[in-house]
């Protein structure tokens, strides 16, 4: 069957129609499972949210595809609208489009010659903790071994390698309490927030290239809150801080490149403080792995850094090198005016199934 054939844009348009968003994919997850019913080349487990399937034919290598049902919450884009070659609605490129291709290669690809295990999973738009791949792993960890993983994330069907890591920093600046028609005769913490912030403003990106893909960094405030009274010189202000880092560091190696910024301006005597409040760690890029070598091979462009943070890492954390590769401009996701197209659809399929079953 070829894509053209599949109705990847219709199938996309009936998963965009099952509201999803997360904790709530019980009737995406049903809507996989039947789906799959009648594919006796597959063993289909449902656990919690979340869909395995898998070939057991015993072949040399595996390969995992994986992709989230979830969705962030609507914005007005609830349903699906088909217009031309686009599909348009919530989830469209994050990653309704990536599961579409991952059904129809289930479905259609009986005898791939590599083993393949489809994980279509929850909760991957909200924290980790809740995420579907540390349920499946603690119900059976062995559905989760293979030789190489690709996420379906959205990549315009091109191969964005490993993925950045993620540190959400706190900085809590110190001052001292006093009336605000007696200034002087305390300190105001949130004032003391302008040199901080003129150091990270300052803040210069690295871009190291990592397995020939240019990574790049950033550090940004993304909250504030401070004040006491209107007539009252605030004492304390608490600042949030969001860094992406490239995968050439260790969290704590970013962590320390951060405090090392802010350093000239902490007075730990005033109960000035940094912490790290959570983070999720950076992926290699590992396109030196025969699998996923031969995935950008088949995608037929050069592979590019993913500039954010998938569960590439989940995988890679675990020993499975893995990459990014779905339908869709990751630049629309989570926007009120997503949509994916037909022809990042079937190049994808076209890919992926190249990957599975190569002629």
């Amino acid at each position: 069957m070829s894509p053209a054939d599949s109705g990847l844009l219709e199938l996309t348009a009936e998963l965009v129609d099952i509201p999803s968003v997360s904790h709530d994919e019980a009737r995406a997850a049903a809507f996989v499972t039947s789906s799959l019913r009648g594919s006796d080349h597959l063993e289909t487990r449902r656990i919690g949210h979340n869909v395995v399937s898998r070939t057991l034919l015993g072949r040399p290598h595996r390969v995992i595809l994986a992709g989230h049902l979830d969705t962030v919450p609507p914005n007005g884009n609830e349903r699906a609208v088909l217009e031309g070659e686009r599909c348009s609605g919530l989830g469209a490129a994050d990653m309704k489009g990536g599961l579409a291709v991952m059904l129809e290669l289930a479905r259609t690809v009986a005898e791939p010659a590599l083993d393949v295990t489809y994980v279509w999973y929850a909760c991957e738009e909200v924290e980790q903790r809740y995420s579907g791949l540390l349920e499946v792993e603690a119900a059976d960890p062995d559905l989760l071994v293979a030789d190489a993983a690709v996420l379906g994330e959205p990549t315009s069907a091109f191969v964005e390698a490993g993925c950045q890591g993620v540190l959400r920093i706190g900085v809590r600046l110190g001052g001292e309490r006093a009336h605000v028609a007696r200034a002087w005769t305390g300190l105001n913490a949130i004032h003391r927030l302008g040199r901080l912030l003129d150091r990270v403003d300052g803040f210069v990106e690295r871009r190291p290239v990592i397995g020939g893909c240019e990574y790049r960094e950033s550090l940004q405030a993304v909250r504030v809150d401070g004040g006491v009274a209107n007539n009252v010189i605030p004492d304390e202000v608490d600042l949030a801080l969001s860094h992406r880092y490239a995968p050439d560091r260790t969290k704590d190696e970013a962590f320390r490149a951060v405090c090392d910024l802010l350093a000239p301006v902490i007075d730990e005597h005033l109960g000035d403080r940094v912490i790290l409040e959570d983070f999720a760690l950076a992926a290699a890029p590992n396109l030196g792995h025969p699998l996923l070598a031969a995935l950008v091979s088949a995608s037929g462009e050069a592979p590019r850094a993913k500039l954010g943070w998938s569960d590439v890492a989940f995988f890679s954390a675990r020993g499975v090198p893995a990459a990014n590769f779905g339908p869709g401009d990751p630049l629309l996701a989570h926007s009120a005016g997503e949509w994916v197209g037909r022809d990042d659809l079937e190049a994808c399929f076209k890919a992926l199934r190249e990957l599975i079953s190569p002629a």
